[in-house]
């Protein structure tokens, strides 16, 4: 039996999202809680990270590529970010190219002054909308989506920023929560369908916003509410207001941010993500029972919903995977021999556990399945007598043109390969997925919610040539493992 195995990616096996903003305004050290807030946020994106500030006349920006400490190293780096106002950003590339050109927060100058941005979410359909542009003449300094809305700002006919901005955002499709500074205000602004989150919270001075609630807990600022779907919020030094692109009956919120995205600390979508995926794990234990002796996480997003798993089926959990967070990007070339040691890295087993044992092996997702396999054979070594994998949630089968780093089905195990076949790929004893039915049910009205990556139901349009390029059987393209 052959399986796909994408080469550029190794075993890079988790999905990755495309970023994270915040932005604060009324705050006298406005640039290092932007810092702290983004080292909240760094496991949104590790890519590149940026904070641009402004003391009410001028502005300063500094980005880099990397983690929000090695960008930010030296007192003297956010030192020179002046002002009682910010906005940052961390990113992971899914649109646009990964490099310091692509960084954010994006800052220009057009007719009505200086205005900085930053952004998480996919527009899908940024490049007809960049084609067009270009066509007309305009000249893109990077190959970021997120530099089209800036464009569409400059051009609008509207009389202030805030109806800028809405002129510019109605003529995006697909997802987008947006922070922007003025000299004198700080707006954030969510899609209309609310696909990626971003909240508000009261600082002693000001305001803050932010793509997870934990981001306003280390600054001790007080979480308000959610900024609302097509809701556009502008803060200044008279307060708060909002505006409002035109409505949807739809919502549209991406369910991988309860099982995956967020930290489990954090409120998004007016819920606590930790007694989401709890649910999730008690919810997986109803439907996919298993005869076993203890239940371990793949850390560490699968954590909360093992503990959900093992409380609801009386099973003992354990600690059977220890994950090394001192470990950044590997390098190892997927077609040498010691391919094998980026997980080995990066992952140990705790053999006084495991040895003799029956154990449930509780994962979030499976994208590629490489990485897991890879831990079922680390497990299998420690002396595990029997590996049963329980995944909580159902198989990802379809692209997300959202903010997920899926954009075509050849990337997916589970487009082309049935779960039983999945399960001997792994070398499983055996393997479950969460059913959509029961995964929508723990999130209480669960037709507000976006599960195209599992059901293909996609809430916008999709992009041009969608069925040709992305998502036809062609684009599956099964090459034999080598191990």
């Amino acid at each position: 039996m052959s399986f796909y195995h994408e080469a550029c990616h190794g075993t890079q096996d988790g999905l990755k999202e495309s970023c994270a903003v915040f932005g604060i305004f009324g705050d006298r050290e406005a640039a290092r809680k932007t810092y702290l807030g983004l080292y909240s946020l760094q496991h949104r994106g590790q890519e590149s990270a940026g904070i641009a500030a402004s003391d009410g006349c001028t502005f300063s920006l500094h980005k880099g590529m990397g983690l929000v400490s090695s960008v930010f190293a030296g007192s003297d780096v956010l030192d020179a970010l002046q002002g009682n106002s910010a906005i940052g950003h961390t990113r992971y590339s899914t649109t646009g190219l990964s490099g310091l050109e692509n960084a954010q927060p994006i800052l220009i100058r057009f007719k009505g002054g200086k205005i900085a941005a930053a952004h998480n979410g996919n527009m899908v359909n940024a490049g007809e909308l960049r084609r067009r542009m270009e066509e007309e003449g305009s000249i893109f300094q990077t190959t970021s989506d997120s530099e089209i809305v800036l464009h569409l700002i400059a051009r609008s006919k509207k009389d202030t920023i805030e109806e800028m901005i809405a002129d510019s955002l109605e003529k995006i499709e697909g997802a987008y929560s947006f922070v922007f500074l003025t000299p004198s205000k700080l707006i954030a602004a969510r899609d209309p369908l609310g696909f990626r989150p971003l909240c508000l919270g009261k600082t002693q001075g000001g305001y803050v916003v932010a793509s997870e609630s934990c981001a306003l807990d280390i600054i001790e600022s007080e979480y308000m509410r959610d900024v609302m779907p097509g809701e556009i919020l502008s803060i200044d030094a008279s307060g708060k207001s909002s505006i409002y692109l035109p409505t949807s009956s739809r919502r549209a919120f991406c369910i991988f941010e309860y099982i995956y995205f967020s930290r489990p600390d954090s409120i998004i979508f007016g819920d606590k993500v930790d007694k989401i995926r709890r649910s999730l794990g008690k919810t997986l234990a109803k439907e996919a029972p298993c005869n076993a002796d203890l239940v371990i996480a793949v850390p560490d997003s699968a954590n909360t919903a093992a503990l959900g798993y093992a409380r609801k089926s009386a099973i003992r959990f354990e600690i059977g995977l220890i994950r090394n967070h001192y470990v950044g990007r590997t390098f190892i070339e997927p077609h040498q021999h010691e391919r094998d040691l980026d997980v080995k890295i990066k992952f140990n087993t705790v053999s006084g556990v495991l040895k003799g044992k029956r154990v449930v092996v509780v994962e979030d997702s499976i994208v590629r399945g490489t990485t897991l396999r890879q831990l079922i054979h680390l497990i299998r070594d420690a002396g595990a007598v029997e590996v049963h994998v329980r995944v909580s949630s159902p198989p990802v089968v379809f692209p997300c043109y959202y903010g997920i780093d899926i954009s075509n089905r050849k990337e997916l195990i589970a487009a082309s390969h049935s779960v039983e076949e999945i399960r001997s790929y792994l070398e499983a004893d055996s393997l479950a997925y969460l059913s959509v039915e029961g995964m929508l049910k723990t999130v209480g009205d669960g037709s507000a919610y976006c599960n195209a990556c599992f059901t293909g139901d996609y809430p916008t349009v999709t992009p041009k040539n969608f069925n040709k390029e992305r998502f036809g059987e062609s684009a599956i393209q099964p090459i034999s493992d080598h191990r």
